[in-house]
């Protein structure tokens, strides 16, 4: 990682504003819509509902992975490969739950942007003279979607280094925006800050029928929270730990100031609204709409450059067959994987023609991500115990608290299966690849000899002056498929030496 990354500069916070809290920013367009549904509005569901999001938010999104998952580093990059590769030796299975995690993260790269950019386009339904035009789940509406996501996959192959210096700023006015727009609604219904207290969260998973189902909805909110740990790579620790403090509390005021409309509007029902844009005025609502488009496209566009580096990981790490990767710019860790930019631009289209609505897709969005955090957790378990050493009986009470909410979060997203039938032969197909490919690297190297370079430093240095032998190659370079740096093939070194030795100044 890039020394200035280690340091908290104003640069830093506003990247890490562009780059890395754009899923789990965007939130807001849809969550209190997939809580309350078409259920009747009541204080209990209203209170419930909030004091659970802000309690989700503060266990899994600032305990779990702000102040504790991020110092799983790996030489500054981030996500379940770099933490499998810092735990791996601990035990030889533990490449599974990285496969799982890496599959379930890289199969919610196609609902992300559809479900994001829906929710912002649909909010057109709510302007004057839109109302019979833009419908959800209507053609327009979807051709407009899918128009845009196109768009976004075609100017992948380009990069961002262009677009991307804009994406800092766009989203420090879109948490202004959806923080103030919140504070407002506060201020007309001080008594929803009551909600901080976590009686109501529980009352409301106890009390409420069918309460604990609503956690499903309710977890649509920390989302974004494994993409986070991602993208640490790109903007270091201290700038995302110091940058989730104006994050955080636009994010709690915008979800205190709907829940706050939804209770003194006097409406029993939502019948078709989305509190997010109710909580605007009429004259603002087609800003609003642009500015929450605009973040959608970049909270999508990181989703996608999480994507390509998890396969450029697996890639490297023997989980996935070697592809073309191309660097698109001179930024470092900008990369462009054609083949897995048109599979996700399929998988999105798909979605989208399938599900037809933002509504409908909540019903099934959420599951992968759960999967993918009980893994990240597993192996954290590993991380904190033999790599940070921690006393075993912490570990395991933190283990506990996590898993304790997160397997509660995932028995409530089982039910969305039958919604994403589709969505899961996706997954297993992508962690299935990624299984036969390890499994099968493993085999094939059984069947070959390595050996220590540093032995045979000796004999290359003096090949490579030795003017008796004629000159191969000023530099010559072997590819291998030794996972340790010191190991190479012995055919490679027989290559090198026997027979026709090949000199060269430089060996690669």
């Amino acid at each position: 990682m890039h020394s200035n990354l280690k340091k908290v500069t104003a640069a830093g916070l506003l990247v890490s504003l562009g780059i890395i809290f754009g899923d789990i920013g965007t939130s807001p367009l849809y969550v209190f819509k997939a809580i309350i549904g078409e259920r009747p509005i009541t204080d209990e569901l209203v209170y419930g509902a909030i004091s659970c999001v802000f309690w989700t938010l503060t266990l899994q999104t600032t305990f779990k992975y702000i102040l504790l998952t991020l110092q799983a580093d790996n030489k500054g990059e981030g996500g379940i490969f770099s933490l499998y590769a810092l735990v791996w030796r601990y035990r030889h299975w533990l490449y599974f739950p990285a496969i799982v995690g890496a599959g379930t993260l890289l199969a919610d790269g196609i609902i992300t942007p559809p479900i994001s950019v829906a929710s912002a386009i649909e909010g057109l339904n709510g302007v004057r003279g839109l109302e019979d035009i833009i419908v959800p789940g209507n053609a327009l509406t979807i051709g407009i979607v899918i128009g845009i996501i196109s768009l976004l996959f075609f100017f992948q192959q380009f990069g961002t280094k262009v677009v991307g210096s804009a994406f800092g700023p766009i989203m420090l006015v879109w948490f202004s925006m959806i923080m103030f727009w919140g504070v407002i609604q506060i201020t007309h219904f001080t008594p929803i800050l009551a909600a901080f207290n976590p009686y109501y969260a529980i009352h409301l998973l106890t009390h409420y029928p069918k309460g604990f189902w609503l956690l499903g909805a309710v977890f649509l909110c920390t989302t974004g929270a494994e993409a986070l740990y991602s993208d640490l790579g790109h903007c270091g620790k201290k700038n995302i730990q110091v940058s989730w403090i104006f994050v955080k509390i636009a994010l709690i005021a915008n979800y205190f100031g709907q829940a706050a409309w939804l209770l003194h509007s006097g409406k029993t029902h939502l019948e078709g609204l989305n509190p997010f844009y109710e909580i605007m005025p009429h004259w603002f609502l087609l800003p609003g709409i642009v500015i929450a488009t605009l973040a959608t496209i970049i909270a999508s566009q990181a989703l996608i450059s999480g994507s390509f580096t998890l396969i450029s990981e697996a890639v490297s790490m023997n989980f996935w067959p070697r592809i073309t990767i191309k660097f698109p710019t001179n930024i470092r860790g900008q990369i462009y994987i054609p083949s897995i930019n048109w599979i996700l631009w399929g998988g999105c289209v798909g979605m989208m023609l399938y599900f037809k609505d933002s509504s409908k897709m909540e019903a099934a969005y959420g599951f992968s991500i759960t999967v993918a955090m009980l893994m990240t957790t597993m192996l954290m378990f590993y991380y904190l115990k033999f790599v940070k050493k921690w006393a075993s009986l912490l570990v395991f009470v933190v283990l506990l608290v996590f898993l304790s909410v997160e397997v509660s979060f995932f028995i409530a997203n089982v039910a969305k299966i039958k919604q994403r039938w589709m969505f899961l032969i996706f997954e297993i197909g992508l962690v299935f690849i990624m299984y036969i490919w390890y499994s099968a690297r493993k085999i094939t190297n059984r069947f070959l000899q390595f050996e220590n370079i540093q032995t045979y430093v000796p004999a290359l240095t003096e090949l490579s002056v030795n003017k008796d032998e004629p000159k191969y190659a000023t530099h010559l370079v072997y590819l291998t498929k030794a996972n340790n740096k010191k190991a190479i093939e012995k055919r490679i070194l027989e290559s090198l030496l026997s027979k026709r030795p090949k000199r060269a100044d430089v060996y690669w």
